[in-house]
């Protein structure tokens, strides 16, 4: 029913299939009022829209073409329809004339693609008494919903709405009691007032505790969202659809939807865009033309807009690039640039479903890059990771700066006595933004080396190298910073080190350095001992390959610098952990196929280290930890836990005789 073809981060693109058509998400469900419908939709890229059932069930008729003829042919739309139950009608009037079970059967008999039950949206900032009354029908109505589904053998693929107001204990706990259930699609609803006053700090808040227990192998639709500027950010939180007639209403009181914003078409001297209906007219043409004409070329531009950001949306996510996106949507509005330092309490959150290793550099965009997944995940490694006595803190230069970086190395200062340090008792380690202390060693592992920053140093960067710098300065007990570094931070209570200071380049500690990093300590000694040989690219000067004697251990991959095991890799990292760590493991009935080397799908694995991510280099095991296979995760770990369909594990080799 729901394929996620790519992803980044919590953002995915996949493919929802319905009776009537497979839909491309994140998408957009235009809303067509069954008596009022205006545009046809889908010349415009809308591949499904969302009407109202019980407007259709209250209207004779309407109800009873519909019954007759069939729901596509009612709205003259021949693709995946959605339609809501009258919950926002029960939110606005208070009730409706109809029961839950028979909105669902009506649904059902209208030959909708998605339906919905009726659920109880309850308001922001309501007293708790009231949202926890409505969450109870809520819940109750959904169990009934599902459960007279699979009585009645139904086609249609059924919505279970998560509700709860700004409690979000409340949403937490809605989300994980819909996500036991049998449901299809989950909805995030009651959030239309948040948007509409601007509280989207408090948007993300809500809709980051519902994804907290939402499932991942359902699509979730933030019901309401409908303007460009926010698309972004709510893909960036796990949302794969929304809905809403903005398109139509803003077109109503001449507004045009955009990215950065929205505008009144009486204060344009410029059309905004080069959409079709911005190149063809001008404001005052625009303004020349009846109400009517003008109104419907304007939900054109809306159109056009919104399915535009949704299509540059997902092509942020096949590059790897979507929290950049993020970035630069947000500064359209104080509220969503709010909203974004709101979502960074959530990072390691989003952490889980970050891969290590992407196709695209990591850019600096501003303050809010430094809370992004890449830079924490790297600082608790970091911190995790073998120390010496002293730490040698050098200035960058070009990437990678172990390249450009050996003899002498200049002037430098210390914070602790001006005595000789033992230079072999030392970690050698630049200071830059965005990712503060790098060590040279592990400098050309992605992103490390493939990211880019301004030279000039906002003050977010320097406080934030700052702190950096008292962090570590804990873990060492002699720090000597190079001279540039102290100018440029203005470090004060420094002295001034009288002896040189020389750094030598090491292979083997580079190798081993990267194995603790990717795979935990420990991993370098126990991957790289015997007769280390260190095969290097005759072009480029990496390493390429590494050996004990002829054995191949591992080779290094030479985009990112990670390490791709062999046989005799996988089994000395099998030997040097224990379960399980580094760990996929799997039951039975797929031992003898991983063995040969066949793929690892999700429905097999009955367990796997939690700190795996996506492209993670694995160990396969059975339950009594007997290694199997290695091979390439293609999921995150909270991912394989929740899937019973698709590939989990790409296998490199079976541990087959």
């Amino acid at each position: 029913m729901f394929q996620i073809k790519a992803k980044d981060g919590k953002g995915r693109v996949g493919v929802l299939k319905t009776k009537h058509g497979d839909v491309k998400t994140p998408a957009l469900m235009p809303v067509i009022h069954p008596r009022k419908q205006a545009l046809d939709v889908a010349k415009y890229g809308a591949e499904i829209v969302i009407t109202n059932a019980y407007l259709i069930y209250k209207d004779n008729k309407l109800k009873q073409k519909a019954i007759d003829e069939g729901l596509h042919k009612l709205i003259n739309f021949n693709g995946p329809i959605m339609t809501d139950s009258g919950s926002f009608q029960l939110s606005v009037y208070g009730d409706v004339e109809i029961t839950n079970k028979e909105v669902i059967e009506f649904q059902e008999l209208i030959k909708t693609d998605i339906g919905t039950s009726l659920d109880i949206p309850t308001a922001p900032f309501v007293e708790r008494e009231k949202a926890e009354k409505d969450l109870e029908i809520t819940l109750q109505r959904a169990r009934e919903a599902v459960n007279y589904k699979k009585e009645q053998n139904m086609e249609m693929l059924l919505n279970s709405v998560v509700q709860g107001s700004t409690f979000l204990d409340l949403r937490r706990e809605c989300a994980k009691e819909l996500s036991s259930l049998d449901a299809d699609l989950y909805p995030i609803g009651a959030v239309v007032p948040l948007m509409e006053s601007y509280h989207y700090k408090d948007l993300v808040d809500v809709v980051m505790n519902t994804m907290k227990e939402l499932s991942d192998t359902r699509p979730r639709h933030l019901m309401g969202a409908g303007h460009p500027m926010i698309f972004a950010l709510c893909v960036a939180m796990g949302c794969d659809l929304f809905d809403s007639a903005a398109y139509i209403l803003y077109a109503e009181d001449d507004r045009l939807l955009s990215t950065r914003g929205t505008f009144k078409l009486e204060n344009l001297q410029e059309m905004p865009c080069s959409c079709e209906i911005c190149t063809k007219y001008t404001p005052d043409d625009l303004r020349a033309m009846p109400k009517e004409k003008r109104r419907d070329l304007i939900a054109q531009h809306n159109l056009h807009v919104s399915f535009a950001e949704l299509r540059l949306i997902r092509q942020a996510i096949y590059d790897g690039n979507l929290m950049e996106l993020v970035e630069e949507r947000c500064r359209a509005h104080p509220a969503l640039l709010e909203a974004q330092r709101q979502l960074a309490n959530y990072t390691m959150d989003l952490e889980k479903y970050e891969p290590r290793s992407k196709k695209s550099a990591f850019f600096y965009t501003g303050a809010e890059s430094l809370s992004r997944c890449e830079i924490q995940r790297h600082m608790q490694k970091l911190r995790e990771m073998p120390k010496k006595t002293n730490l040698i803190i050098l200035p960058p230069t070009r990437k990678p700066y172990s390249k450009f970086t050996s003899g002498k190395l200049g002037e430098f200062y210390t914070y602790g006595s001006n005595n000789e340090i033992n230079i072999e008792d030392s970690d050698f380690m630049v200071l830059d933004i965005p990712f503060g202390l790098i060590p040279l060693e592990i400098d050309e592992v992605y992103p490390l080396s493939q990211n880019d920053a301004p030279k000039t140093y906002d003050v977010d960067s320097i406080e934030f190298l700052e702190d950096y710098l008292y962090e570590f300065s804990e873990y060492y007990d002699e720090i000597l910073i190079h001279s540039r570094i102290v100018k440029k931070l203005e470090l004060e209570n420094c002295n001034k080190y009288d002896f040189e200071i020389r750094y030598k380049k090491d292979d083997v500690k580079k190798i081993k350095a990267i194995a603790d990093y990717q795979f935990g300590n420990g991993a370098g000694e126990a991957l790289f001992t015997g007769n280390i040989n260190i095969e290097k690219s005759k072009k480029t000067g990496k390493i390429r390959h590494v050996y004990d004697g002829k054995t191949l251990i591992v080779n290094m991959r030479a985009s990112d610098s990670y390490l791709i095991l062999s046989k005799e890799g996988a089994k000395r990292l099998h030997k040097a952990f224990n379960y399980p760590k580094n760990r996929v493991v799997v039951n039975e009935d797929s031992e003898p196929f991983a063995l040969d080397g066949k793929s690892v799908f999700c429905k097999f694995v009955v367990e796997c280290d939690e700190n795996i991510r996506s492209n993670d280099e694995v160990l396969i095991v059975n339950k009594q930890d007997k290694l199997l296979a290695y091979g390439k995760s293609l999921l995150g770990a909270c991912e394989i836990k929740q899937f019973n369909t698709g590939q989990a594990i790409k296998t490199r080799k079976g541990m087959k005789k």
